[in-house]
């Protein structure tokens, strides 16, 4: 392999090299250096046979009376600008099948998803995700579907004042203490949000002075969260199998969620032993994506499988009877929470005339306070006026509308899942 370098005059690091020169040597150097390799390098792509190239990507798991969603995608080349070249739609029919002979076909709601409302599954009955896409036939394993039980407590602990907060979890004891369990967790968030000014005034234009006036914004609101993130777990190091005190995520202490009152709504479903080494070999693979002996997204684990040529398949299909959930609180008046003063981003107008005020009004501004010392010596009249944006959560996201389950936590309840293991 030939390199093109160009023609570059390399000064010698010698001893009559002083002052302001000494440092020419070293610089050159490096950059020979960089221009040798960049001339050896060339794009790489593999020649893989087909049966490993474009290969089908399939996210989801059957999950008894609930919505089921699965993602249908395929890989592309390392080579492929994916923002280049339009990938063709795949062209997919979806449906959960059962041994019974039940069958609940999928409805196409976007791009390469797919959804369909189970019933109750049975759990003497074998399940499996059926998929027709692109001229082959796919199935997952065939599967009885695995319960799950209820979760014993999750809350919430601060080590040290200035630690962030950990959610710690531990489910209801296994019904087979002899063996390992394990478990995914995901979470639902609801936090309090408060308006960063409040006022009882407003400025009336044609009386031209301030006028009492309450509840022309709401006091606080509420704003939700789904984590994009799925948490695993495994029994192996705990005493029985038994999962006791187990962290599974933090909240900063200085996050704008736990200022006044935080809720999570922590979801819980028990996975085989397949499901969780398929989650573990892709984290690792994601984590280590570009290393020399990163395996192939193609080498992950998986219990799909085609059924009309050899093409390998990306994903696992868990099946679950049920899932379970617990909520529970943080209020910030119990934990060390960060929360430094902001500074004050209101507009200040003192000693305004009349046309300034009715001026501020029009551009929608809203007054805040209004301080008249004038008639002492020395006084002045200092107003303050703040945005809708700075008054009006709405303006942030919020809603005004108090969450049902927000008193629970009053009534000392930290409230278990409802019937079926799901809040209406």
């Amino acid at each position: 392999m030939k390199s093109i370098i160009p023609p570059i005059n390399i000064l010698p690091f010698s001893s009559s090299l002083q002052g302001r020169g000494r440092g020419r040597g070293f610089f050159f150097l490096p950059l020979l250096l960089s221009l040798l390799l960049s001339g050896c390098i060339e794009e790489y792509d593999a020649d893989l046979p087909a049966a490993q190239t474009e290969l089908l990507v399939v996210e989801g798991n059957i999950c008894s009376s609930q919505l089921n969603t699965f993602t249908i995608t395929r890989t592309i080349r390392y080579s492929v600008d994916p923002f280049g070249e339009i990938q063709e739609p795949i062209k997919a029919s979806v449906a959960v099948r059962g041994s019974d002979g039940s069958e609940c076909v999928a409805e196409e709601t976007s791009y390469g998803v797919f959804r369909c409302m189970l019933g109750e599954l049975s759990p003497d009955v074998e399940y499996w995700l059926h998929i027709e896409a692109d001229g082959e036939v796919y199935e997952s394993e065939h599967q009885r579907p695995l319960p799950t039980e209820e979760i014993a407590d999750v809350h919430a602990v601060q080590s040290t004042p200035e630690s962030d907060i950990d959610v710690i979890i531990t489910p209801d004891a296994p019904a087979q203490s002899g063996t390992a369990n394990y478990y995914t967790w995901t979470y639902d968030e609801t936090w309090e949000v408060q308006p960063e000014y409040t006022t009882t005034i407003y400025y009336d234009t044609q009386l031209k002075r301030p006028v009492s006036k309450l509840g022309q914004f709401p006091e606080r609101g509420w704003m939700d969260a789904k984590s994009n993130i799925i948490i695993i777990g495994a029994s192996r190091n705990y005493q029985d199998q038994h999962i006791r005190g187990m962290k599974i995520y933090d909240i900063s202490r200085s996050s704008t969620k736990v200022w006044v009152k935080y809720s999570g709504l922590v979801h819980q479903r028990a996975i085989s032993k397949g499901e969780y080494e398929y989650e573990m070999a892709r984290r690792q693979a994601s984590s280590e994506m570009g290393g020399l002996f990163t395996p192939q997204p193609s080498a992950l684990p998986t219990n799909i499988r085609c059924l009309t040529s050899d093409r390998r398949v990306i994903g696992y299909v868990g099946c679950s009877l049920n899932t379970t959930e617990r909520r529970f609180f943080i209020n910030s008046i119990d934990f060390s929470i960060y929360r430094p003063l902001p500074p004050d981003r209101r507009m200040w107008l003192i000693d305004p005339r009349s046309e300034d005020l009715s001026a501020a009004v029009d551009y929608g501004y809203f007054l805040c306070l209004w301080e008249d010392t004038r008639d002492q010596e020395d006084g002045h009249l200092r107003t303050a006026w703040a945005t809708l944006g700075q008054l009006d959560v709405r303006q942030m996201g919020a809603y005004i509308e108090e969450p049902y389950f927000w008193s629970w936590e009053q009534r000392g309840a930290h409230q278990p899942s409802p019937a079926n293991n799901r809040e209406k």
